[in-house]
């Protein structure tokens, strides 16, 4: 965890913290964040545009919590590094998302590829899903206490989410293959055995070394944004964090991809988690998608997976 941390201040020095900004609206909002990875060297001012067509081509699933926006862009030539920013607002302005506005916070990120932040997202969700630290962040007096809460400096954890499920019932859900279609089985809050998954067919699985479990690679859960390099690593990051506490992370592996991609995808996966606005993009896809309204929140992506999986 501690490196993990140290990789979100590395990406967000003091140097791209503004607090108590005032902006008209929220494309000026998307600008002062865009305008602080300019001075600090991380992009050029067309990655700023970039990341306003994203919201107008995609819609205002950036806004990823309530009150928080995520905003961001696919790689492109206007990134030089990969960093991020962040912009807390005086007064919340609107983006247009439906249970999420007003947004109080963006945190900007621009990447040269879907893999170098990885870690300082994972940091990144679980510190604004503890209620406690996404409090101290809200009202820290300067940029500088602002990134000793960043650096782990921060009160003790807010509630549990809740707990996992205290048995597995049989369930009919879409998954990767036919088999697991009409026959899987959930695992149980104990880490059920391997046997208690339905086999893989041939061709939609590989055969798992000696040392992992036969059904690791049975089921497969995309979580799904526009880009692939944003949104989708938060959700992906409290799921898996679900997951852990389920006892099911051997059974069910998580993929953070983007629109495009999922499309191809689907059929690999037993459903795909995602924003309300990416959900209509994807429309029909062959599996369940399931819309999570709180990238951060455990508590409603735990309800989710009951849902997914008849728990």
């Amino acid at each position: 965890m501690m490196t993990s941390m140290k990789d979100l201040k590395d990406l967000l020095p003091v140097e791209a913290v503004r607090l108590d900004v005032r902006a008209a609206d929220w494309r000026s909002a998307i600008a002062v964040a865009g305008r602080l990875m300019v001075e600090t060297g991380v992009t050029t001012e067309e990655y700023t545009r970039e990341m306003v067509a994203n919201v107008e081509e995609n819609g205002p699933y950036i806004v990823i919590a309530p009150g928080v926006a995520f905003a961001h862009s696919r790689p492109s030539p206007a990134v030089l590094t990969t960093g991020m920013s962040w912009v807390r607002l005086a007064e919340p302005v609107e983006f247009g998302h439906e249970s999420n506005d007003p947004v109080t916070l963006v945190v900007a990120l621009a990447a040269q590829d879907s893999a170098a932040h990885t870690s300082a997202m994972a940091a990144l969700a679980r510190l604004l899903g503890d209620s406690a630290t996404a409090a101290a962040l809200a009202t820290a007096p300067t940029p500088e206490a602002l990134h000793a809460v960043l650096a782990g400096e921060r009160a003790e954890s807010g509630p549990e989410a809740p707990e996992p499920p205290a048995s597995a019932e049989p369930l009919a859900t879409a998954g990767p293959s036919a088999s697991a279609e009409s026959s899987a089985t959930a695992p149980s809050s104990a880490a059920p055995e391997p046997s208690s998954f339905p086999e893989p067919s041939p061709e939609s699985s590989p055969e798992p070394s000696a040392a992992e479990p036969r059904a690791a690679s049975l089921h497969k859960i995309l979580t799904v944004c526009g880009n692939g390099v944003g949104t989708s690593l938060f959700l992906k990051n409290t799921l898996e964090q679900v997951l852990d506490r389920w006892g099911w992370s051997r059974f069910v592996t998580v993929e953070a991809t983007d629109t495009i991609s999922a499309k191809g995808k689907a059929s690999e996966a037993v459903a795909l988690f995602t924003s309300r606005e990416i959900a209509r993009t994807l429309g029909d896809v062959g599996r369940p998608v399931k819309v999570v309204q709180d990238f951060t929140s455990t508590a409603e992506v735990d309800s989710v997976l009951r849902d997914t999986y008849d728990v």
